[in-house]
């Protein structure tokens, strides 16, 4: 996601999001490797939340992720993400989580105690889905931020974990610099390289701000392998449920058996119950209507943020003592909505 660290979307990304940036990619198409047993009927399997650094993922430096310090050992990391992942599970019914990772996590010294983070998650029978994301300020861009860095940090974590069946690889998260079809190159590559990883153990991230999968979807190279899609009731002002139901169909196109959404969200810590109707609330309508799309097309959903320090759409926060962290759920109706979409609870009421 690509929010301030307030928890408010820039007007700048806004129109960034219009104004996709293009850049030529050096090389050419790599073909892909043979595809493992492809997703098959539905991805509902995947019912999970982000869980974020409080710099919405974008660092220069080793990622922290909420309720974490890059100065705790393996055995501080993993303790404290047993408990939050056990609180994911309790507060939410969640068997999914997705991470970020960044060169400087991955390819520094603090991956030692950083691995105990999926490790904890692993051990309790979650799949994990790591992405990784780009830097601050000029890196910032859509672009992966130094090719020279990229892959070694990729060939170390799928060395770590494609021996992982909960572990799953997203390439990047939300290309944006990209052209559809330089992002499908780039996504082809990453395929070729690590041949070795079944290819239904990839997201490949939807072009843009992870915004439509129908392009990677129709490209034969990408074959067997899961789609990622991002959502937000932010991207317009004000629609109604059924804009908001037909916006989402239209990014997913004929591709909902292998997409995932693996980001969506709206503010939780505000007291809005999406629980009942409220046509002329653009975040409930929202909320309601890709929940609802969800269920129907037996998507998985990942929300953001399950939890991310000081993030208006934080679906839980963290109480108690730090060294002991649990959570406790900002809003019960965003709860309900989100275990909706995944085929449980009741609907909204009227």
């Amino acid at each position: 996601m690509s929010k301030t660290p307030a928890g408010i979307r820039s007007p700048r990304l806004r129109a960034a999001f219009v104004a996709v940036a293009i850049a030529a990619l050096s090389g050419t198409a790599i073909a892909g490797s043979p595809a493992s047993a492809a997703p098959t009927g539905d991805t509902t399997q995947f019912r999970g939340v982000n869980w974020a650094d409080p710099r919405d993922n974008f660092a220069d430096d080793a990622l922290q992720l909420s309720g974490l310090s890059t100065s705790d050992t393996y055995a501080q990391t993993y303790a404290k993400a047993s408990r939050i992942i056990s609180a994911f599970r309790a507060n939410l019914g969640a068997n999914t989580v997705r991470l970020p990772i960044n060169p400087y996590t991955v390819n520094g010294t603090y991956w030692k105690s950083y691995r105990g983070v999926i490790d904890a998650a692993t051990a309790q029978g979650f799949k994990v889905i790591v992405s990784y994301w780009e830097g601050t300020g000029d890196r910032r861009d859509g672009f992966i931020d130094d090719t020279a860095t990229f892959w070694p940090m990729w060939d170390t974590v799928v060395k770590a974990y494609q021996g992982n069946s909960r572990v799953y690889f997203e390439p990047m998260n939300e290309p944006h610099g990209y052209t559809d079809t330089e992002w499908a190159d780039i996504a082809a590559k990453w395929l070729a390289t690590y041949s070795s990883v079944p290819r239904n153990r990839v997201f490949v991230s939807g072009a843009g701000y992870n915004d439509h999968v129908t392009t990677v979807c129709a490209d034969p190279r990408l074959k067997g392998t899961y789609l990622s899609l991002h959502h937000y009731g932010f991207w317009k002002s004000y629609a109604t449920y059924d804009q908001w139901v037909a916006d989402l169909k239209e990014r997913i196109g004929d591709c909902a058996d292998r997409t995932v959404a693996d980001e969506f969200g709206a503010p939780m810590t505000t007291g809005l119950n999406y629980n009942k109707p409220a046509p002329e609330n653009n975040s409930i309508n929202f909320i309601q209507a890709v929940t609802d799309t969800f269920r129907e097309l037996k998507m998985g959903s990942v929300y953001w943020p399950g939890l991310r320090t000081d993030d208006t759409y934080s679906l839980q926060k963290l109480i108690g003592d730090p060294a002991r962290p649990w959570l406790a759920t900002t809003n019960q109706s965003g709860a309900d909505r989100l275990a909706w979409g995944w085929g449980r609870g009741k609907p909204v009421q009227p």
